[in-house]
């Protein structure tokens, strides 16, 4: 099974996928945990590109160097686990392309989504976790945590289309995406997310 877990900067998503990771584990399931961009050798240098904040590139630029390190993130470790019968966490997948490159960007939705598909050899998550927060409260959060990498010190109009983007996602596949409210405590959005994966039925 393939689960995975998006959301704007801030919202929490890499806090909610680690404590899920931590379940799976006391549950004695097997599993891997994932992040992107990164996961490879070759994807953390390309995630040390994207993210340093005095590189300026074009959307473009930014969409094919985070579609090269999902490229080899999916062939180096998602599909030989997937087949392997383990459970794959991941920290964004193709669907944050689609938000933040797509629409954050104004890049080509359908050119977004045929190269995207490409690049993970047409593979779609079976769980997708949108841990929702508004923008202003995304914003407040980067500010009291100091974040400044190239993607974070962008503007709220910036997040504005993002998080329109995700839900855009979410409409075109509502069976694959759950909609987290993510301003909620920690504890009640792990939960929530639990819960949601014990009665799922696809395992």
């Amino acid at each position: 099974m393939f689960i995975t877990f998006e959301g704007i900067d801030a919202s929490g998503k890499s806090t909610q996928a680690k404590l899920f990771a931590e379940y799976l584990s006391l549950s004695k399931k097997k599993y891997i945990f994932v992040r992107e961009p990164g996961g490879t050798n070759a994807g953390e240098e390309i995630r040390q590109i994207l993210l340093h904040r005095n590189h300026t590139m074009c959307g473009e630029t930014e969409f094919l160097l985070f579609s090269a390190a999902r490229a080899q993130l999916t062939r180096e470790l998602i599909l030989p686990n997937l087949n392997k019968g383990y459970i794959v966490v991941a920290d964004r997948y193709a669907d944050s392309s689609l938000a933040y490159q797509g629409y954050g960007r104004g890049l080509d939705i359908e050119m977004v989504k045929e190269i995207s598909r490409f690049a993970v050899s047409k593979l779609t998550p079976d769980l997708t976790f949108f841990i929702d927060i508004p923008v202003y409260e995304a914003i407040n959060r980067m500010r009291k945590e100091m974040k400044s990498d190239r993607i974070e010190i962008e503007g709220s109009d910036f997040f504005e289309r993002v998080r329109r983007g995700y839900l855009k996602l979410r409409e075109e596949d509502s069976s694959r995406f759950h909609i987290i409210d993510g301003t909620r405590d920690i504890r009640s959005i792990q939960d929530e997310i639990r819960n949601v994966f014990l009665n799922y039925p696809v395992k």
